[in-house]
């Protein structure tokens, strides 16, 4: 698998202590929004560590011990579907991020965000397209959002087998779209999400 067509950078201002963010779960129908928030040291260099979307499962779980051992502080936060139902998906991401930077042991003095939006913050900040392939802290970051994430859909797929959790990770795969029209929906579904290519999904979300 090709998974570093382009060497990430390490800093976009070197001079400051900077921390990447990146959230996971955002286009999910289950579970929560996942978000990390890490610092690296000046001198980090990893041949591996790209956007966690262009990494195996195995060099994800693989990237997280050295991460949690080489970053100079990392936080993971998580905001629950409800929460996501009253204040929408995006704000719930921004939130996410936001908790996990308050959480670092060191303060950061510059942010740098994957995406495009992001809210007016104590720390300043940039974001960047696409920055969890052109950064290695945003990397590490969505590294360690998508490996919790998962770990968590894990757990709570023991309760709820029929949806595939441990599968799909809360996505709408067939099979989980299917699982809802039999089964209807759950405590950890986001009952504001609209799936309008299936409105038969649509009408139970509405109705619950």
């Amino acid at each position: 698998m090709k998974t570093k067509p382009i060497e990430l950078k390490n800093f976009m201002y070197p001079d400051l202590v900077e921390a990447g963010c990146d959230e996971a779960g955002r286009g999910c129908l289950a579970g929560p929004v996942f978000a990390a928030a890490v610092i690296l040291p000046k001198d980090f260099k990893n041949d591996i560590l790209n956007d966690s979307k262009l990494l195996s499962d195995k060099q994800r779980r693989e990237l997280v011990p050295v991460i949690r051992e080489k970053a100079s502080a990392f936080a993971i936060c998580k905001i629950d579907n409800t929460e996501i139902d009253k204040i929408n998906i995006l704000q719930a991401s921004i939130k996410a991020m936001q908790n996990a930077v308050s959480l670092l042991s060191i303060t950061p003095e510059h942010l740098l965000i994957d995406g495009n939006r992001f809210n007016k913050f104590k720390i300043p900040h940039t974001c960047v397209i696409k920055g969890d392939s052109k950064y290695l802290s945003i990397a590490a970051a969505s590294v360690l959002a998508k490996t919790y994430r998962d770990d968590y859909m894990e757990e709570i797929s023991k309760l709820f087998p029929e949806y595939f959790w441990n599968i799909n990770k809360g996505y709408p795969t067939k099979k989980h779209r299917d699982a809802i029209k039999k089964f209807g929906i759950t405590g950890f579904h986001r009952k504001t999400f609209k799936l309008l290519p299936v409105p038969e999904i649509f009408d139970i979300f509405q109705n619950s």
